[in-house]
C-alpha cells in the first residue's frame, strides 16, 4: 500500500498595505535616481575635469548631464510604472469581483526619480565646481564615495538586507565609472 504524504499547508504571505507598497516604490525610485545621479554626473565631470581645468566647460557638461539624466530617469520610470500598471489592470480585469486594484502612480515615481537624480547629481557637480583645480578630482572622488555609501546603506535597509554588500557594490561601481571616464578625459586632454 502506498501512502501519500498529507498536503503541506504553506503559511500565507503577508499582503503589503497598498499605501506602504506605494511609498516603498516611491522610495525605491528615489534611491535609484539619487544613485544614478551621483554616478552619472560624477563620471561626467571627472572626465571633463581630467581633460581641461576650465570651470565653464565642466559646469556646462555637468548642467547638461544633470538635465538630460534627470529627464531620462523620469521618463524611464514613468514608462516602467505605466507598463506595470497596464499589466496589473489587465490581470484585475480577468478576475471578476476584485474591483479596481490600487496602482502605483507613474507620475509620482517619475517625479521622485527626477528630483532624486538632480539631488544626487548636485553632489559631485557642486564639489567639482567649488574645489580648486589641484584638488578637484580627489575631492569629487571622496564626496562621491560618501554619497554612494549612503545610498547603498539606505537601499539595503529598505530591502531588509545587510548594508555592507550594497555599500561595496555602489562604491566599487561608482569608483570604476569615475576611473574610466577620468582616463578617457586624460587621453582626450592630451590629444587636444
Amino acid at each position: 500500500m502506498t501512502t501519500h504524504p498529507s498536503p503541506t499547508v504553506l503559511p500565507s504571505l503577508p499582503v503589503l498595505d497598498t499605501d506602504f507598497a506605494a511609498r516603498l516604490n516611491w522610495l525605491r525610485a528615489g534611491v535609484l535616481g539619487a544613485n544614478d545621479g551621483i554616478v552619472s554626473i560624477a563620471a561626467m565631470v571627472v572626465g571633463v575635469a581630467a581633460a581641461t581645468p576650465s570651470v565653464p566647460a565642466i559646469a556646462i557638461a555637468g548642467a547638461a548631464g544633470l538635465v538630460a539624466g534627470a529627464l531620462s530617469m523620469a521618463s524611464g520610470e514613468y514608462v516602467s510604472v505605466s507598463s506595470q500598471r497596464d499589466a496589473e489592470r489587465s490581470r484585475a480585469a480577468g478576475r471578476a469581483g476584485d474591483g479596481e486594484p490600487h496602482l502605483t502612480s507613474a507620475w509620482h515615481a517619475a517625479g521622485a526619480s527626477l528630483v532624486a537624480f538632480v539631488v544626487g547629481g548636485l553632489v559631485p557637480l557642486l564639489v567639482v565646481l567649488t574645489t580648486p583645480a589641484p584638488a578637484r578630482v580627489p575631492a569629487t572622488f571622496a564626496a562621491v564615495v560618501v554619497a554612494l555609501a549612503l545610498t547603498g546603506h539606505v537601499s539595503a535597509r529598505l530591502g531588509g538586507s545587510t548594508p555592507g554588500p550594497a555599500v561595496r557594490r555602489n562604491v566599487l561601481g561608482g569608483g570604476l565609472a569615475m576611473a574610466v571616464t577620468y582616463g578617457v578625459g586624460l587621453l582626450v586632454g592630451i590629444a587636444v
